[in-house]
């Protein structure tokens, strides 16, 4: 069975005369790696909302198309029980905090506690998400006076411990450093690996063309591109949209325009030093 099918939907927001999401027609299966990139303001926020339920259930306004969740319709899910099923990081940490307890140890378990997880195994899960997310000697503090980066990691402990079936996660590096937004691509990997369905919005895209299977681009609320990283990153017209590209396609694309082109456009460092290191010997061949 699909995790979410997407048919026809169009949304906008309450109290707005525009289109926040429009004609958009898509199915996220299950185990997949969903990236979602895009220019600002074109709707990657506004599809996350929709597959996470918040469209319509948190956010009124208008939404016509079906969107169907493991087969049932959004709308006939009790918002509660979709929680349990879908997992949802916000771009901004700081409104992840419930900002009602003293410790992130508390806060961690605060979630389990609303699922009704035994003491035992809630302890279990703790202890898990604490160690993967490296943050031991955060325990104890109080969450409201982390710095961002800090309360990045323990909104991602939260939801892991919680172990849904599919991960929403809206810019979860924005406020890391790259040793921690590498080991936050790790951790999403190795949730994918285990059977999870991801759909991430993320600006780093050269870590989207690393590890998603499918890329979706978002503009004016519309969904203008998707396929492999290969295949999105290879289609130039994106350009022209301002969508950001990694550097090794954009290297790729250059390559194109002289005289020995790449044999495909590159999007992992590897393939570019495979396909720069060809043509040095074409042209050492010649010479």
């Amino acid at each position: 069975m699909n995790g979410i099918e997407l048919k026809n939907v169009s949304y906008k927001y309450p109290l707005t005369d525009f289109f926040a999401l429009k004609d958009i027609n898509y199915t996220f299966e299950k185990g997949k790696f969903y990236g979602i990139i895009g220019p600002n303001s074109g709707g990657k926020t506004s599809l996350c909302n929709l597959v996470r339920g918040l469209i319509p259930h948190f956010y009124q306004g208008d939404l016509s198309g079906d969107v169907l969740i493991e087969g049932k319709d959004v709308r006939n899910w009790d918002s509660n029980l979709l929680s349990t099923k879908i997992g949802y990081i916000f771009q901004n940490p700081f409104t992840q905090i419930s900002g009602v307890k003293d410790t992130v140890l508390e806060e961690i378990a605060l979630g389990l506690e609303n699922l009704g997880i035994e003491k035992n195994e809630m302890i279990e899960r703790i202890i898990e998400v604490v160690k993967l997310l490296k943050i031991e000697d955060l325990i104890k503090k109080n969450p409201n006076n982390l710095s961002g980066g800090q309360r990045q990691r323990v909104a991602f402990a939260s939801i892991i411990a919680m172990n849904n079936d599919i991960l929403v996660i809206d810019e979860p590096t924005s406020q890391l450093d790259p040793e921690s937004t590498s080991d936050v691509f790790e951790i999403i990997d190795m949730l994918k690996e285990q059977g999870k369905t991801i759909i991430l919005v993320e600006h780093k895209v050269d870590l989207i063309a690393e590890y998603s299977d499918e890329v979706l681009v978002m503009n004016n609320g519309q969904i203008v591109d998707s396929g492999t990283p290969m295949e999105v990153f290879s289609n130039k017209a994106l350009l022209e949209l301002d969508v950001a590209m990694p550097q090794v396609a954009l290297l790729g694309h250059d390559m194109n325009r002289l005289d020995k082109p790449f044999d495909y456009i590159t999007i992992t460092k590897s393939q570019a030093k495979e396909q720069i290191m060809k043509r040095m010997g074409c042209v050492n061949g010649r010479n």
